[in-house]
């Protein structure tokens, strides 16, 4: 039985109290993870985060963990040498790990190195992130971690869908865990500079080469034999999207297709803008989605672009798992999209029943009255409500 009062998602940041370094990780991490983004999606404070630094008053114990509060939970813990050094925080994160082990797949445990050394110290079996590897500013190491654990987020959400879909069903759970989210990159072949092929090759290397993404991203090829149309436009009904967004893309049909596809499939979709000069006609179907400047020079700008994709792949999971929730209460009438409607959103819909009205759900906040009266001229028959909007007339 699902809790619908319970979050879907609780990460926990450990660290010692005496680590200069663990408050300002973690303020990155609940900034990142609490902004607006996500409480959209949740409909509340976007995703949960716990701080565990402090000693429970009248104790030598840090403060515990309730795994019971969340349908998953995700523990992050920032070993540096004090920790590995502290018998309390060693039998703490004892602890952590016997009650992680216990609950399955529901909650992870994710080690980060923040020293050489101290995974040796701590003998873990659990993967370790190994920030004292990791190159750049402060800045630059947060960001490398947000992303890291926003692809881990995504698994654990996955498998919490999954359960949601089929109760009871256990079956080759780590095999789902572990399964790879299929990237596309949409690019055109047609710039005088080759800057679309170049930046698709750019960001390709970056998923596929840097440390962790290959195990969690697949970039899809069409192979030999087959027909390119019909694989690519299946492919896409699968597939988290990248557009790379050049001076020629708007112009070519199977670009335009994609895009199209992509939105009509409502699919993870983030554009990389990299017009250099100008876009004689912007293709209309680019909006409405996180846009992304890229230099299509410089390319310095590649690992915004894939965390704006983690973003949105995360955000795509917290919402499915709201919208099984919800789904009880909705007649069939009703149209669940992730993002809000525009007008291509039409395509989509399902019909309702006789009698009953056709309703489009999607996150929070409300459409702005101008984007509403242009879809009252176009289909006054259709209902536009906002998650939050909804529920408030479902449980009347």
């Amino acid at each position: 039985m699902v809790d619908t009062a319970r979050p879907f998602l609780v990460v926990y940041i450990v660290w010692h109290p005496n680590f200069d370094l663990g408050p300002k990780v973690a303020k990155a991490l609940f900034e990142h993870f609490r902004r607006e983004n996500y409480e959209r999606i949740t409909g509340g404070t976007g995703i949960s985060v716990v701080y565990r630094f402090a000693i429970a008053d009248g104790t030598k114990r840090p403060l515990p963990i309730d795994f019971s509060s969340a349908e998953t939970s995700a523990v992050i813990v920032l070993a540096d040498q004090q920790f590995s050094k502290d018998p309390i925080w060693t039998s703490y994160l004892e602890e952590i790990v016997a009650q992680t082990a216990a609950t399955g797949l529901a909650t992870r445990l994710f080690p980060v190195a923040m020293d050489a050394g101290v995974l040796d110290a701590l003998k873990l079996d659990e993967q370790a992130l190994r920030w004292f590897k990791w190159k750049g500013s402060l800045a630059d190491l947060t960001a490398t971690l947000i992303g890291h654990l926003t692809y881990q987020f995504c698994r654990m959400l996955r498998h919490y869908l999954e359960h949601l879909r089929r109760p009871g069903e256990t079956r080759e759970a780590l095999r789902g865990y572990l399964k790879k989210v299929d990237i596309f990159l949409s690019h055109s072949k047609h710039d005088p500079n080759d800057a679309g092929e170049r930046i698709a090759k750019a960001i390709r290397k970056q998923l596929t080469t840097r440390d962790g993404l290959d195990s969690f991203f697949d970039v899809y090829d069409i192979p030999p034999g087959v027909k390119f149309q019909d694989v690519l436009l299946s492919q896409i009904e699968v597939s988290a999207v990248v557009a790379i967004h050049t001076d020629s893309f708007s112009s070519r049909e199977w670009c335009r297709r994609e895009i199209i596809e992509a939105k009509r499939h409502h699919r993870p979709l983030v554009i990389a803008n990299c017009i250099s000069d100008k876009d004689e006609r912007g293709f209309p179907y680019l909006g409405n989605v996180p846009i992304i400047r890229l230099d299509d020079r410089k390319l310095t700008r590649v690992d915004v672009v894939i965390r704006a994709l983690l973003d949105e792949i995360l955000r795509d999971f917290l919402w499915q798992c709201r919208v099984e929730l919800m789904r009880p209460k909705a007649s069939p009438g009703v149209t669940f999209l992730p993002r809000p409607p525009e007008l291509i959103s039409l395509a989509a819909l399902v019909p309702a029943t006789e009698g009953e009205p056709t309703i489009i759900v999607y996150p929070d906040p409300p459409l702005g009255a101008e984007e509403q009266r242009l879809f009252h001229d176009i289909a006054s028959h259709i209902q536009l409500r906002s998650a939050t909007e909804w529920l408030a007339g479902a449980v009347r």
